[in-house]
């Protein structure tokens, strides 16, 4: 069987935290010495200063690899991707996607994808971000705000991606928003119970999310429910 290759990191919505901890995923399995590497297929709302959550990335590897293989996708539009395209009068290239995810992979250990939104947003007509996770054979790690609303939203991509046939490793929570009231504790720690095993961790409060200390995931659990995958037929496939 092959083994787990790497993981895709998506959102109950967009904002929510996804390159905060894909790159803590990144920092905890370097810390093991796991041969990591990132991707971020496409992102959009690119500005003069670059691609700036594939630049995020790029400063928790190695700094091995090209910006144009981390991020091979790239468009001005702050929209969804294939509005993005739609807008400049060209659907997205996927082959060119495709060439550097082979890449990286044949490269790499490891690679943690950073998909753009959720998992419905579309890439193409017909094309959306689950599809991409499930051509790239990877398990999911959703990454859910610990704020009002986010037992709907958590539930909701759960049972989509159960939908779809992909593999949820786990769910991280991310404080963005900072300090919860009393209700949205309540809410949250409901949903924590409901959710048992599947919580991998949670990412606290950041007061300068580029500057990330260590220890904010727990990796060695993280690397042990990643090896258990690989005997799984839906990976492995």
């Amino acid at each position: 069987m092959a083994r787990t290759s790497g993981l895709f990191v998506t959102g109950t919505d967009t904002g929510v935290g996804k390159t905060v901890v894909a790159r803590c995923i990144i920092q905890a399995l370097r810390e093991l010495n796991v041969d990591v590497a990132a991707m971020k297929p496409v992102e959009t709302g690119v500005g003069r200063d670059g691609p700036a959550d594939a630049l995020a990335l790029a400063e928790s590897t190695d700094h091995s690899e090209p910006l144009e293989l981390i991020c091979p996708l790239r468009l001005e539009l702050p929209a969804a991707p294939s509005v993005a395209a739609a807008d400049v009068g060209s659907p997205l290239d996927l082959s060119t996607l495709r060439e550097a995810w082979s890449t990286l992979q044949g490269r790499h250990e490891f690679v943690v994808v950073e998909g753009a939104g959720g998992l419905l947003v579309p890439l193409r007509e017909n094309f959306d971000m689950a599809d991409l996770a499930l051509e790239m054979h990877l398990p999911l790690v959703v990454v859910a705000r610990a704020s009002l609303g986010t037992i709907n939203h958590t539930l909701l991509t759960l049972r989509e991606a159960q939908r779809r046939g992909l593999v949820v490793l786990g769910i991280i929570f991310s404080h963005g928003a900072g300090a919860l009231s009393t209700a949205d504790q309540k809410n949250f720690e409901s949903l924590k119970v409901s959710l048992g095993d599947l919580v991998l961790g949670e990412v606290g409060f950041l007061e300068d999310p580029r500057q990330l200390e260590k220890g904010l995931l727990e990796g060695a659990k993280l690397w042990e429910r990643i090896q258990s995958l690989d005997a799984s037929p839906k990976i492995a496939s």
